[in-house]
C-alpha cells in the first residue's frame, strides 16, 4: 500500500512537470514568434528614440548605454575632467589627442583639427561633442557637417518640405551653427529602420549616391542600395551612412563621398587629384594637402572579415538572448569589450587568446604608424624653409614634386590614422597603406634635397 502511494505521488510529480516544461516551451515559443509588443504607434515622423523604446525597450535600453565611456589600449575613451564654463558647460570629455601626440599638430597645422581633436566617444555624444568642440571657433562649419553628427532624417524631410534629397542639399548649404538648432538626437531609429516594418533602410543620400558611383566601378549600374542590397549587406551600410571618408563638394558644400574610381586609399586620391580638391594649404609647407576623415567602410572592406561575408553590426552589434527572443544589441561598442558575443559565436578560442591576438595586431600597427608618422614628419620639417615660395611665380618641378609627395603621404598616413580601428579591420591593407606612405615621405625628402642642390648652381 505504502509503496503504491509513493508511486502514485511520484506519478503526480512527474505530471504535474512535465505539464509546466509544455506550458512554458509553449510561452518561449509564443514569445519567439513576438518580435515586439505594440504599445505605441510609431510612424515616420517620429524621431524620440524613447517613443521607438517603448515598443522595442530592450533595444532601447542597450543604445543608451552608448553613453558609456570604457577605453581599449588603443581606442576608446574615459572620462576627462572638464571645468564648465558658459561656453562648454560639460563637466567631462574624453582626452585630448592633440597632447598625447603634438605631432598631430604639424601634420594638420593651419587646419581647425591642429586646435582640437579629442578621443572618440560613444554614438550618445556624436551631436554634443561636434557642437562643442573648439574647432567650431576656427572655421565657419557648414550645415553638411550635421549628417553625420545627428538624427538628419527628419530635418532633410522638414527642409525639402517631404523631399529628403532636396533637403539634403538644403541642410548641406545652411551655416552649421543654424542648423544645428533643428537637431534634437544623436543618430536615432528613424535613420536606420523603416517605420512600417522595421526593416534597415538607408537615409543618407550622400551614401546612396556614393555606392551608387562604387557598383558602378563594378560593371552594376543605376544601383539602388534600397532595393538592391541583401539583407546583411544593409547591415553593413547603414553604419557606412557615416563611417565613410567624404568631402563638401562646391559652393553647396554637398557632402559627397568620393568612390567614383573606387574605395581604396589609392583611388580616392587618384580622384581628388583629378578634381584638384584640396582641403587647406598646409602652414610650414605650402602643400595643397588633404585632411582623411574615418574610413572604416572602406578600411573593413579590404579585410578579412569582409570577404567572409561578416557584417560591421555582427562585430559591434552582435545579438543577445532575452528570454526566447533574439535582439540586436544597440550598444555599439569595440568587440573587444564584447568578446564572449563578438568574436566567439564564429571563434571557438579561448577569449585571452582571442584578445592576445587583436592586442599584437594593434601593437605591430602602432609601431608601424609611428615609423611613418616620423617619415612624414621629417618632409615637413624639410620642407619648412621654402613654404613661401609661390611657384605660380617661380615655377620648379623639384619643389611641386616635394610638395604633391607630402599631400600624397600624408593623406596616406591620416587615412589610416582617422580609421578607428587600430589597423584590426584589415591589417595587411593597413600595413601596406603606412608602406606606401613611407615611401612618398623618402621622395618627397629626396625631391627636397635636389631643389636645394638647384639653388646653389
Amino acid at each position: 500500500m505504502k509503496r503504491n502511494l509513493i508511486i502514485l505521488v511520484g506519478a503526480i510529480f512527474l505530471t504535474v512537470a512535465a505539464a509546466a516544461l509544455l506550458v512554458n516551451i509553449f510561452e518561449r515559443k509564443q514569445e519567439g514568434k513576438q518580435a515586439f509588443y505594440r504599445v505605441v504607434e510609431i510612424t515616420d515622423d517620429i524621431e524620440d528614440p524613447a517613443v521607438w523604446g517603448k515598443n522595442f525597450p530592450y533595444q532601447y535600453e542597450s543604445y543608451l548605454k552608448t553613453s558609456d565611456m570604457t577605453r581599449t589600449k588603443y581606442g576608446g575613451s574615459e572620462a576627462f575632467p572638464h571645468v564648465p564654463t558658459a561656453k562648454d558647460p560639460r563637466t567631462f570629455t574624453s582626452v585630448q589627442k592633440l597632447d598625447e601626440d603634438p605631432r598631430l599638430r604639424i601634420m594638420w597645422n593651419g587646419y581647425a583639427f591642429s586646435k582640437d581633436f579629442r578621443e572618440e566617444r560613444g554614438h550618445a555624444y556624436m551631436l554634443l561633442d561636434q557642437e562643442l568642440t573648439e574647432r567650431q571657433d576656427v572655421v565657419k562649419q557648414p550645415g553638411a557637417c550635421l549628417n553625420c553628427h545627428a538624427s538628419t532624417y527628419s530635418i532633410y524631410k522638414k527642409l525639402g518640405e517631404g523631399d529628403l534629397v532636396k533637403g539634403f542639399h538644403e541642410m548641406n548649404k545652411l551655416p552649421y551653427k543654424e542648423v544645428v538648432t533643428l537637431a534634437k538626437h544623436p543618430v536615432a531609429c528613424i535613420d536606420c529602420h523603416d517605420a512600417k516594418d522595421m526593416s534597415l533602410r538607408i537615409t543618407r543620400p550622400a551614401f546612396i549616391e556614393g555606392i551608387k558611383a562604387f557598383k558602378a566601378t563594378q560593371g552594376i549600374t543605376e544601383y539602388d542600395v534600397n532595393k538592391m542590397a541583401s539583407r546583411q549587406e544593409m547591415r553593413t551600410y547603414v553604419c557606412a551612412q557615416c563611417h565613410v571618408e567624404y568631402y563638401f563638394k562646391g559652393e553647396g558644400k554637398t557632402l559627397t563621398y568620393p568612390w567614383a574610381k573606387g574605395i581604396k586609399v589609392e583611388e580616392i586620391l587618384s580622384y581628388y587629384d583629378e578634381v584638384k580638391f584640396k582641403d587647406w594649404i598646409h602652414k610650414d609647407t605650402g602643400a595643397p594637402v588633404l585632411k582623411a576623415q574615418h574610413p572604416e567602410f572602406e578600411m573593413f572592406s579590404q579585410g578579412t572579415h569582409a570577404r567572409a561575408g561578416v557584417a560591421c553590426t555582427d562585430c559591434h552589434m552582435p545579438y543577445q538572448r532575452v528570454g526566447a527572443m533574439k535582439v540586436t544589441d544597440h550598444w555599439v561598442r569595440s568587440p573587444l569589450l564584447n568578446i564572449n558575443r563578438a568574436c566567439q559565436t564564429c571563434h571557438n578560442v579561448p577569449e585571452k587568446e582571442l584578445a592576445d591576438r587583436a592586442t599584437a595586431i594593434e601593437d605591430r600597427h602602432q609601431r608601424l604608424r609611428n615609423i611613418a608618422f616620423d617619415a612624414l614628419i621629417d618632409l615637413i620639417n624639410a620642407l619648412k624653409p621654402y613654404k613661401d615660395v609661390d611657384l605660380a611665380k617661380s615655377p620648379n618641378k623639384e619643389l611641386e614634386a616635394a610638395r604633391n609627395f607630402q599631400r600624397h603621404a600624408q593623406f596616406m598616413f591620416d587615412f589610416v590614422e582617422a580609421e578607428n580601428s587600430s589597423g584590426f579591420h584589415a591589417p595587411q591593407e593597413s600595413a601596406r597603406i603606412f608602406g606606401e606612405s613611407i615611401d612618398n615621405s623618402r621622395k618627397g625628402i629626396m625631391a627636397v634635397n635636389r631643389y636645394k642642390d638647384s639653388l646653389k648652381k
